[in-house]
């Protein structure tokens, strides 16, 4: 008796293992992609001394981040309002003449459903240039 019980509970189990259960997850949703209305300043002059940027703008997420020439200013950014961000520029950036990319990128946000689906995926705003005289 206790074979055919062994028998059983390991069919009973092949069965339910062979339906093909797979979790249930949705990718994450396109994020709201901010948009770069204005810089101020909008230019320096190279050589010249730190100085923080105005970044204006819309939907600026609390967490968004200033890129400068694609790299993220993580620690020199500071959310202000949902269309305003500063960014602490240090000198070294501005040390070289040329044209610098501005571009502002809301992080994509961890899903909260069941097996973490959802969320939203980054999203970064269209360029802006800033020129270094």
């Amino acid at each position: 008796m206790k074979t055919v019980c062994t028998l059983f509970l390991g069919t009973l189990i092949a069965a339910t293992l062979a339906c093909g259960y797979t979790a249930k997850t949705t990718p994450p949703a396109a994020g709201t992609a901010p948009t770069i209305a204005q810089l101020n300043p909008d230019n320096a002059t190279a050589g010249g001394a730190a100085f923080n940027l105005i970044v204006n703008g819309s939907n600026f997420g609390t967490k968004a981040v200033v890129n400068w020439n694609g790299v993220a200013q993580s620690t020199n950014t500071t959310y202000v309002t949902g269309s305003q961000l500063t960014v602490a520029v240090p000198a070294t950036a501005i040390a070289n003449s040329g044209t610098v990319q501005i571009t502002v990128t809301n992080p994509a946000v961890a899903g909260t459903g069941m097996y973490g689906s959802g969320g939203t995926a980054a999203a970064t705003s269209a360029p802006m240039p800033f020129t270094i005289n």
